[in-house]
């Protein structure tokens, strides 16, 4: 099989030119890309709140250190009971009015274990599993569009290089026309007219090759930056232009595939989730909030000695019964949030479908193109050549030459587009079914 190598010259040096195809692009593009690497750490995050809601299951364990030294009279009289060091020259009326200034070392250890909330440690566990849910699609998304943005901009150097191609080969045939045309007119078989008239048709090719050289040193950056490489890095394209061979595909098993497997779908159905679990915790806040706690405390006068310690155990219950109606109202905007993802997963199942079936019909069409500019091309080269020939007898004029040497630039480059518009179709039906990744067969 012929392959097509594309050199793209590298300023930069140490960079090696290494083969690149099709695959090992958009594999490049997904190791290098930062929007994937952004898009990975925007898990890493959601993983980590999900940690977060899963610690109001735990308890909490808390230790403080503290000094304070006075002579308030309460404060000394609970001290040195707290400290053990309470004696009968304490009960003395003027001990107890005007007692001398105290120091207290204070350290406590603090146990406290929610036993009921209402469900609300669970609502938010809960949300926390569909919002990581969501960064996954999120970053799904992000990894199917990079592998399509870097499968363009692949196909779209390839295109650049094989159009570049063809307008040398149109510059190199005017070339020979014009030594044609002098050679009849050396035989005194035509006028000065006809080498003009192709000179100027020579000039205009010759403009087309330095154009689609310039748009090839932009498909080159291009692609570097779809790959997530500094714009001069050099490759080798080594995939050849040429239309992908694949199954047909029934569309409407592509709609169910994409109402399935597309990102947008799944976080449409994660915000449902989400935005229910949040209206069931709005619920939750009615509901009263039952607490155990126990406190070890050890008070001292000194750092580390005429102390004492102590303990206390409670169990607390706490009951909203009454807040202003803000909660009536965060039941209802939790309702109406519900009521807006379901309508937005609505909209957006409806948009993932049209997204399917103009995709379809883009590859469709895209076919259908090659096989008419597959015929024109062949048409086009074989009237040239007649033409030629007919020309250089004296046969034909020179206006019938150029007509045939536009013919063939110009249904050469529409063939190139249609394969190139057929590769990229398939490409975009894969994503707008869902199923885009670096080992689809479109990348076969």
């Amino acid at each position: 099989m012929r392959k097509v190598l594309i050199f793209l010259a590298a300023g930069a040096a140490g960079w090696s030119q290494e083969p690149l195809g099709v695959k090992d692009a958009v594999r490049l593009a997904l190791r290098e890309n930062r929007a994937v690497a952004a898009a990975e750490a925007g898990v890493q995050a959601a993983e980590s709140r999900v940690a977060q809601a899963r610690s109001g299951q735990l308890p909490k364990v808390n230790y403080s250190e503290s000094f304070s030294r006075g002579d308030n009279p309460v404060y000394v009289f609970s001290s040195l009971l707290t400290q053990h060091q309470f004696g009968e020259p304490n009960f003395a009326i003027g001990a107890l009015n005007q007692p001398d200034a105290l120091n207290n070392f204070q350290s406590q250890l603090t146990f406290e274990q929610t036993l009921y909330d209402g469900g609300q440690t669970r609502h938010a566990v809960r949300a926390a599993g569909l919002g990581r849910e969501l960064s996954a699609e999120e970053a799904r998304g992000v990894r199917m569009e990079t592998v399509a943005r870097a499968a363009r901009a692949y196909w779209d150097a390839v295109l650049a290089g094989e159009s570049l191609k063809t307008a040398e080969q149109a510059v190199r045939s005017a070339e020979a026309d014009l030594r044609r045309a002098e050679d009849v007119r050396a035989a005194g078989l035509s006028t000065d007219v006809d080498v003009l008239s192709i000179r100027v048709h020579l000039a205009d090719v010759t403009e087309q090759r330095i154009r689609r050289a310039a748009e090839l040193e932009v498909a080159r950056a291009a692609l570097n930056d779809a790959l997530g490489l500094p714009l001069d890095t050099p490759h080798v394209l080594t995939e050849e232009l040429r239309p992908a061979d694949l199954p047909d595909q029934a569309v409407e098993e592509l709609e169910r595939q994409a109402a399935e497997q597309r990102p947008e779908t799944r976080q449409m159905r994660a915000g449902i989730g989400l935005a229910q679990s949040q209206a069931e915790a709005a619920h939750a806040v009615l509901l009263p909030r039952v607490t155990f706690q126990t406190t070890l405390e050890a008070d001292r006068q000194r750092f580390v000695t005429r102390g004492g310690g102590n303990w206390l155990t409670s169990v607390s219950l706490r009951w909203n019964l009454f807040n202003g109606f803000s909660d009536k109202q965060r039941i209802a905007e939790a309702s109406f949030a519900v009521r807006r993802s379901e309508a937005e997963a609505r909209r957006t199942d409806s948009a993932v479908r049209l997204e399917v079936r103009r995709a379809y019909a883009a590859w469709r069409s895209a076919e259908q193109r090659i096989e008419v500019a597959r015929a024109a091309v062949a048409e086009a080269q074989e009237s040239l050549r007649i033409t030629q020939n007919r020309y250089q007898a004296g046969m034909s004029n020179v206006t019938d030459l150029l007509r045939n040497e536009t013919a063939v630039l110009e249904s050469s480059t529409r063939y190139l587009a249609a394969v190139h518009d057929q590769r990229m179709a398939a490409v975009m039906v894969e994503l707008a079914a869902g199923r885009l990744t670096p080992d689809s067969e479109v990348f076969n």
